[in-house]
């Protein structure tokens, strides 16, 4: 008897027999009739596996049909459908294949309903476990499918199934033989949600673990951090043992901590790449989203019937998220005793970011608790802050006691003025001081009903009696006439156009004397931004007026004395300018080279005594000097040319550089200023070479040979104009040709880092001998000068020629 063709068989497939007509007899073709019964064996298999996989793909079509449509209408995730679909099962006490299929033949209606009581299972969780099936991408046009992970879930009642599912769908083929899942606890314990192939004696061993024992889920909670196998094992006891590799990942929902996933891998570590990773990661996201049911919003009447209830300022405060976690608060509504500290109007601040309503508080501490106690989910109370609210231009430092806790998928926080004052009476005592000294006081007035309240020293200012208070409006009758216009203004700012306003005045006391004051006023207003009161300050700064009087006064005196300097230095420059010479005279005497140069200090306004002489006596003798007079301006010019002058003119006596050194001591003790100088006395007679040479303080000359340089000895002698006896020894010595004598002063070498020695010797070694043409090597020793003191630099070079061979 035929059964016909099964239902749901392939097509084309004919029909088997199954009963006893359709054993073959035995015979010569037992051999093709064994074959024939397994062929019809296999078929039979494959018709049922057929059938089996086309049921259980209609009902993965429809939980995915489900899924996406969820996830339309509520605009969540797929993954956040998925798990919604799951949860509303369990609490109906139906198969989700059967809610799914409700949900897509009745989309106009609820998806949820309530069928009764369900039962409770282990971990809070209740309902069979399902059989978890391949994904199929199917899901309704225009809705997202869910991905694979999230339909297995969705199929899954319960968190064990779930884990499960991540056991074998993700972790099983990465090596792993263990899945758990710990869920935070209020007061910070660790509980064991669900686990998938860990001995059910260790599961519930570690079925709770206190807030004490550190592992490496409390490590994962608390940090918010991943933790993979290549990390250094566990210290203490953990669940599979302390060798285990193990990746453990925070569950996180809605910036949240809710727990933390732990794979555990039965032999050595295994090397995770980012792909794995990521997979691990993603079933994380997943296990955190069948942990975690979103909260159910609190009414926003009772959240204002909750928040007016509170004995202290608060406000309620909704989470910014970024990337899964927190980074910012929304400010949603706050109570009736809750006050700005910067004077703003409550309604203001609804709808307002709490990083940029207080930037400085949150920069000095108050965003931290508000981050940490929405991610631990964990109440924080009586945090003792030292902040500093600022904006406006202005900053008003507080300490607060702050209370923060969850409240739904929002944040309550409340705040109230630090209580322990012992020091405030001395902080009032310094607050009283320092405004005294400063010359400030405050007022605070309320137009509506005309009181005013005034600081210490504000009576005082006025030189009225306390009870005779000035309101704003008519401070205009006791300023100055021309001052009147000004103080208008600023009480239009303030009164009606609701700004912040300053203005500098003279104040008329009843006396008739006058204080120059700064006022400031700021408007503060009440919860529908009318104006309700009028803050603000007086700063008295007639002494810094008069002050700056006497400043512009001084300043007038120094431009006319700086004139004058200008003017006497440009003088001695003149001066300085006019008697130097630019260029040696004619020596006139044959076999001689000569060349000189002068540089004056790189800032001009400063004129110094150097100078400088080369002078052909009758007798054929060359004068060579140089000096430098003490000091700057118009003074050191005018004695350097009168020491200049006066060698000059007794040189022509015939007597010796030592003689003639004492002379001009004599004329600088004569001048009226008192001249001190240096200065070297050389007189040269070309004819064979020999010279005599005398010095007051002065740096020796130094004798250039072609075989290299030479400083010549240094005599005594003091500076002139410094001792009325003084005496100044001389010395000889002699050129040949080629040699060269250099004359300077101490702009050349003088250092303040080193002595002047030293910097001779390294000038003269960095320029080398010099070469026939003496004007080129004099710029190469400026050029090269190591000096740093700004100061004048003379430098006078004579060569004795070689005689030219006759003929």
């Amino acid at each position: 008897m035929s059964d016909g063709p099964r239902p749901g068989g392939p097509p084309g497939v004919p029909p088997y027999r199954t009963g006893p007509a359709a054993e073959p007899a035995e015979g010569p073709g037992s051999a093709q009739s064994a074959v024939a019964r397994q062929l019809a064996g296999a078929v039979r298999r494959l018709q049922h596996t057929v059938e089996r996989m086309r049921s259980e793909e209609g009902a993965r079509a429809v939980v995915d049909l489900a899924t996406g449509m969820l996830a339309e209408r509520l605009t969540v995730s797929p993954a956040e459908a998925a798990a919604r679909l799951a949860a509303l099962a369990r609490e109906a006490g139906v198969p989700v294949a059967t809610l799914a299929a409700d949900i897509v033949g009745r989309t106009d209606e609820a998806p949820a309903r309530d069928d009764g009581p369900r039962p409770s299972g282990p971990h809070g969780v209740s309902g069979p476990q399902s059989a978890l099936a391949p994904a199929v991408p199917s899901g309704p046009v225009g809705a997202p499918a869910p991905p694979a992970p999230a339909r297995a879930l969705a199929a899954v009642p319960d968190l064990s199934g779930a884990v499960e599912a991540v056991l074998r769908q993700g972790a099983a083929p990465l090596g792993a033989h263990a899945a758990l899942v710990w869920q935070r606890l209020p007061g910070g314990s660790l509980a064991l949600a669900a686990q998938a192939g860990l001995p059910l004696a260790e599961a519930e061993s570690w079925s709770r673990v206190p807030p004490g024992v550190d592992t490496p889920a409390r490590q994962a909670v608390t940090s918010g951090e991943d933790r993979w196998p290549d990390a250094p094992a566990p210290t203490g006891p953990v669940a599979g043992g302390s060798a285990t590799p193990r990746a453990v990942l925070p569950l996180l929902a809605d910036g949240r901590r809710l727990g933390a996933l732990e794979v555990l891998w039965p032999g050595p570590a295994p090397v995770l790449g980012p792909p794995q990773r990521r997979r691990l990661r993603a079933l994380a996201d997943l296990c955190a989203t069948v942990l975690g049911h979103p909260e159910p919003p609190v009414p926003p009447d009772r959240e204002a019937d909750l928040l007016d209830g509170l004995l202290d300022p608060a406000m309620l405060l909704a989470p910014v998220l970024r990337d899964g976690r927190a980074v910012d608060f929304t400010v949603l509504r706050t109570n009736r005793l809750f006050r700005d500290p910067l004077g703003r109007p409550r309604a203001g601040l609804d709808g307002t970011s709490l990083l940029e309503t207080y930037p400085m508080a949150c920069a000095t501490g108050l965003l931290e608790p508000l981050l940490r106690a929405h991610e631990t989910g964990e109440p924080r109370t009586d945090d003792r802050l030292r902040l500093v609210f600022q904006g406006g231009g202005i900053a008003v430092p507080a300490v607060l006691r702050i209370a923060v806790a969850p409240l739904g998928p929002h944040l309550l926080l409340s705040w109230q003025r630090d209580t322990d004052r012992s020091g405030e009476p001395e902080q009032t005592d310094l607050l009283r001081q320092a405004q005294r000294l400063a010359r400030v006081a405050g007022f605070e007035e309320q137009p509506g009903s005309g009181r005013i309240l005034w600081s210490e020293g504000l009576s005082e200012l006025f030189g009225l009696p306390p009870e005779s208070a000035v309101p704003l409006a008519r401070l205009s009758r006791h300023v100055h006439l021309d001052d009147g216009p000004a103080v208008r203004r600023l009480v239009d700012t303030v009164q009606h156009r609701l700004r912040t306003a300053s203005a500098v005045f003279r104040l008329v006391r009843p006396d008739g004397s006058q204080r120059y004051t700064r006022v400031i006023a700021e408007p503060v207003l009440d919860e529908e931004g009318r104006l309700a009161a009028i803050r603000g300050a007086y700063h008295d700064v007639s002494a810094q007026h008069w002050t700056e009087v006497a400043l512009g006064a001084t300043r007038a005196r120094l431009a006319d004395s700086e004139q004058e300097t200008a003017e006497r230095e440009q003088l001695a420059l003149r001066l300085q300018q006019a008697i130097l010479p630019a260029a040696p005279p004619p020596l006139g005497a044959p076999g001689l080279r000569a060349a000189v140069r002068y540089r004056p200090a790189a800032k001009r306004e400063r004129v110094g005594g150097d100078w400088y002489d080369v002078l052909v006596l009758p007798d054929r003798q060359v004068l060579l000097a140089v000096g430098d007079v003490a000091g700057h301006g118009v003074g050191a010019a005018t004695g350097m040319v009168a020491l200049r002058h006066a060698l000059r003119g007794l040189a022509v006596t015939g007597a010796g550089p030592g003689r003639l050194l004492e002379w001009a001591n004599i004329v600088a003790l004569r001048e009226p200023e008192q001249v001190t100088a240096t200065a070297v006395c050389v007189l040269l007679v070309p004819d064979d070479g020999s010279l005599r040479w005398a010095r007051a303080g002065h740096l020796p000359p130094i004798r250039l040979a072609p075989g290299g340089a030479e400083v010549l000895p240094l005599p005594h002698g003091v500076l002139l104009g410094a001792l009325a006896d003084a005496e100044y020894e001389e010395y000889t010595a002699r050129l040949v040709p080629g040699d060269v004598l250099l004359l300077y002063t101490d702009g050349l070498v003088e250092r303040r880092d080193r002595p002047v020695e030293e910097s001779v010797d390294q000038l003269i070694r960095a320029a080398g001998p010099p070469g026939p043409d003496l004007e080129q090597y004099l710029d190469l020793l400026l050029e090269l000068s190591p000096a740093d003191t700004d100061d004048d630099t003379c430098l006078v070079a004579v060569r004795i020629e070689r005689p030219r061979s006759a003929g």
